[in-house]
């Protein structure tokens, strides 16, 4: 008579869970984790400037994802490299970090600076370091800003204008706002006898897309208005939505704007 052996048969059940474990792991797709966001730093003028960066998941962004450049307002100025991702496209990102596709660059400029001199330069740093560390595509680079961060946009985009794909300035300008006691101004063009026309000679190829609300009371719409017109005087590639029920507060419409990104990754230098 035969007698199995107990300890083989414990084997071989082991065997088959073992088994049927990796398989039940080889069929189960393993779940992406969404984008994230880094702190990194650039020495400009001799001083370490600290900013952070969105790197998109690879399911969303690919091997070569777009790049945006975002300046923050007068409000988010500071060194704590956080207040610049707290308001406008940080707060849009962050909602969207599963499927955003492209890197986000945020520069923070200090209290009582403006996107001019050393900071203009810092944010150029850091894009740059942002397009080497995480392989973005400099064909598609989208620089956009909000406020004092719009009036960056056209003052970065006239320095540097065959660096970009497409420009998005939300709620920002070229020249002092009336009411406003703060300097604003883009420094490159103030002393033009027009600024808005000078600005727009410069920039006439890049397409551009323009927010701003018609009830905003510190950078008022004019603002945005005029420079569409001289773009538009010069056949430009440009678009403009103007919030009728905002204030100042135009990015959090503006950057939800479903058909805005489309439109941004799809431009090419």
């Amino acid at each position: 008579m035969h007698f199995r052996n107990p300890v083989s048969a414990l084997l071989r059940l082991a065997a088959v869970a073992l088994v049927l474990m990796l398989s039940a792991c080889a069929t189960t797709p393993h779940e992406e984790p969404p984008g994230r966001f880094v702190e990194r730093s650039v020495i400009v003028d001799g001083a370490t400037h600290r900013y952070q960066v969105f790197v998109p998941s690879q399911k969303a962004g690919g091997r070569h994802p777009p790049v945006v450049l975002f300046l923050h307002g007068s409000g988010e100025r500071s060194t704590d490299n956080q207040r610049q991702v707290e308001v406008g496209l940080g707060p849009h990102v962050r909602a969207h970090a599963a499927d955003f596709p492209a890197i986000v660059v945020f520069p923070q400029s200090p209290d009582g600076t403006s996107w001019t001199g050393t900071q203009a330069r810092v944010a150029l740093a850091a894009l740059d370091a942002s397009l080497d560390e995480f392989d973005g595509d400099d064909d598609r680079i989208v620089l956009t800003g909000m406020s004092r961060g719009g009036y960056g946009v056209f003052e970065l985009a006239i320095m540097e204008p065959r660096m970009f794909a497409a420009l998005v300035p939300v709620c920002g300008g070229v020249t002092q706002p009336p009411g406003l006691k703060e300097h604003l101004q883009v420094e490159s063009v103030a002393l033009a006898p027009d600024p808005f026309a000078a600005a727009a000679q410069k920039l006439q190829r890049l397409p551009v897309w323009a927010f701003h609300g018609a009830k905003d009371d510190v950078v008022t719409p004019d603002q945005s208005r005029h420079m569409v017109e001289a773009l538009r005087r010069l056949g430009g590639n440009v678009r403009y939505t103007e919030f009728a029920d905002a204030g100042h507060n135009a990015w959090d419409a503006a950057y939800a704007t479903p058909e805005l990104w489309g439109w941004a990754f799809a431009q090419r230098r």
